[in-house]
């Protein structure tokens, strides 16, 4: 992708299921779970470069040691500083006292048998330490104590901020990070009240024996369904309690993805799963994914269960663009999905080229679309030898051997075109000198086609705003001197604003909208906008369960080849001597290519949550009002 969007963050979590001891004989470290918590969190860098954090819970500490420890810090380069600052406590102890368990399970902290850790992308635009997960709410009681930490956006926060109110509460920030902790914390209060009550009372337990039964027998499921509710957004939590309970709870659309690892020394929860594999040393089939509303919770007792929190939505809406672009390409089925993705968009490239493969020169942008270009190369190579064949029973039984050499020696050319400069763009700050240094971020190989004489077709991923094409891509490539310059995505046009964990929320970001915006003006069709306008003030204040995403209604005039078209003409640079085309993913080849996840409201307009209707009529609303800013805060 050209222009790299604040995506989802990324969670982990590891549950030592034997005591430290038992790791230390085995893998020669009492700190196999630290290790593990980091290669987890270091193999999901590319989902958090803005923060990142952990939280351990020691299940034995006694009274007057602290039981649950947090470290977090900001920056790209925060996962080693987060993990110096925990080794760091280790410097100064004596040798023989950090190779023994017993004594750092008892005194070292960090050195616990629950871990969950966070690697942060803010879709809120809000930054600085105290908005790093994992956040933390203590209590002198262990199982009032909790940390939380996740990947995910609610679009109702404004909602769940009044319920609190309503109980009682004073929330002291409106984020829905925080209204979250504190619906879970308020939910967890009162699940330990009831404990206290049904043991404590009329019984004379008290004490350490009445808070381990308090702790034994606290309902995860109870909390997580109570909490949970009026949940709307795309969401994996992963928590911790004071007390040694844990858990991750996925959203009940499935929207955001968690994937887990268990046997009889170790529990393994992360956003991705090939990180799992790497960590672990497993095969593939060795991972399982959390289903959609369930939650995979582990006792203090080491118990592991799983337990249907909310019921699993229907049409279920797994996020798309995770198989496109956010998670790692390493993941076995993802990489054969991208393939695919390449492999569909014969047919429009061989239009757009009119067939002419021998003039035509393919290559990617580097790097997140190298993957769908093997497909895509993959797909010409099979159209080429289809090519020869014909050619070859054409010519028949008596056909020369010069001709069948010329035959046979046509090939599909592909090259490097594109290089990705990435030292240059830690340079780049100064408003006044961004843009004539970001043209600078991309350069081309020379002498990779012909002048004047071949067409060049790149893929990408995607397209968003279309800046970097417009501004660096397009213009460099036009120094190679193509006849044709043909741009693309393999994944659909991307028109509306994301709410569930993506930082892409205003309509003005999306060249895809900008054009349908510019075709209604020039083709005198303002009243489209005034009507899409009016439908969505009059259904502003309504609940978000009766709103409809009018929005539809600015492309519905237009074919998609018009919008491509009109995006082509927005994004080429003055003075481009090239003719430039782009072709993108159509919506029914993506669901072909990643068959399991459906959620295409990027491309689509249809969200899976009633908070995404409203969400997207807000940004048109803040659109047409000159209203910059999220839609969803």
């Amino acid at each position: 992708m050209t222009e790299p969007l604040k995506h989802e963050c990324g969670i982990a979590m590891v549950r030592l299921l034997k005591p430290l001891e038992y790791y230390h004989q085995k893998y020669g470290s009492w700190q196999y779970g630290l290790n593990k918590l980091y290669l987890l969190m270091e193999k999901q860098h590319n989902r958090g470069q803005e923060g990142a954090g952990l939280a351990v819970v020691k299940l034995a500490s006694p009274p007057g040691n602290e039981f649950i420890f947090r470290e977090r810090a900001t920056g790209s380069s925060a996962i080693s500083e987060i993990f110096g600052n925990v080794y760091k406590n280790y410097e100064k102890v004596p040798e023989e006292l950090l190779n023994d368990p017993i004594y750092a399970s008892q005194h070292l902290p960090f050195a616990g048998e629950l871990f969950i850790g966070h690697l942060r992308y803010s879709t809120t635009g809000k930054d600085g330490l105290s908005y790093v997960h994992p956040f933390l709410r203590r209590n002198n009681w262990r199982s009032r104590s909790i940390a939380l930490a996740g990947n995910f956006n609610m679009t109702n926060v404004d909602e769940l901020f009044q319920d609190l109110v309503a109980e009682g509460q004073h929330p002291r920030f409106y984020a829905d990070t925080f209204v979250l902790l504190e619906t879970l914390g308020h939910a967890l209060d009162r699940e330990v009240q009831y404990q206290f009550d049904k043991y404590g009372k009329d019984t004379g337990i008290k004490g350490e024996e009445l808070n381990n039964l308090i702790e034994q027998n606290l309902d995860i499921h109870f909390m997580l369904n109570k909490a949970s509710q009026k949940w709307d957004g795309g969401f994996v939590v992963s928590g911790v309690i004071g007390c040694g309970d844990g858990f991750v709870y996925r959203d009940p659309w499935g929207i955001r993805p968690a994937f887990y690892y268990k046997d009889d020394e170790i529990l393994v929860v992360a956003s991705e799963r090939p990180v799992i594999q790497t960590a672990m040393n497993l095969d593939v089939d060795q991972i399982k994914e959390l289903e959609p509303g369930q939650a995979i919770i582990v006792k203090k007792d080491g118990t592991v269960y799983f337990s249907q929190i909310q019921e699993k939505k229907p049409e279920l809406a797994p996020c798309s663009f995770e198989r496109i672009y956010f998670s790692r390409g390493s993941d076995a089925d993802i990489y054969e999905e991208r393939k695919k993705l390449g492999e569909l968009l014969l047919p429009p490239i061989l239009k757009a080229i009119d067939n002419d493969i021998q003039h035509t020169v393919f290559s990617f942008i580097p790097n997140t679309a190298e993957v769908a270009f093997f497909g895509m190369a993959d797909a010409f190579n099979k159209h080429m030898n289809q090519v020869k064949l014909r050619k070859i029973m054409e010519k028949g039984p008596e056909i020369s051997t010069e001709d069948l050499n010329r035959i046979l020696s046509m090939r599909v050319r592909t090259e490097k075109v594109v290089i990705k400069d990435i030292k240059l763009r830690t340079f780049i700050a100064q408003d006044k000198s961004r843009n004539d240094l970001a043209a600078h971020v991309y350069d081309v190989t020379y002498n990779s086609l012909r002048p004047y004489e071949d067409n060049l077709v790149v893929i990408d991923d995607s397209i968003v705003r279309g800046t970097t094409l417009k501004q660096s891509i397009i213009k460099m490539l036009d120094r190679l001197h193509p006849k044709k310059i043909v741009v693309v995505s393999s994944s659909p046009q991307i028109r509306y604003p994301d709410c569930y964990g993506i930082d892409m929320s205003r309509m003005s970001e999306f060249a895809a909208f900008r054009a349908a915006m510019e075709l209604l003006e020039e083709r005198g069709m303002q009243h489209v906008i005034d009507e899409v306008y009016q439908k969505s003030i009059a259904q502003r204040d309504k609940p978000k369960e009766e709103i409809v995403n009018y929005v539809k209604g600015i492309y519905a005039p237009f074919t998609d080849e018009e919008i491509s078209a009109k995006m082509a003409q927005m994004l080429t640079p003055p003075g481009t001597q090239a003719e430039v085309e782009l072709v993108f993913q159509t919506i029914e080849d993506l669901h072909k290519a990643c068959p399991d996840n459906h959620g295409d409201w990027y491309f689509s307009g249809d969200y899976p949550t009633p908070g995404g209707n409203r969400m997207v009529n807000t940004a048109f609303i803040n659109y047409v009002e000159g209203i910059d800013k999220r839609s969803y805060n």
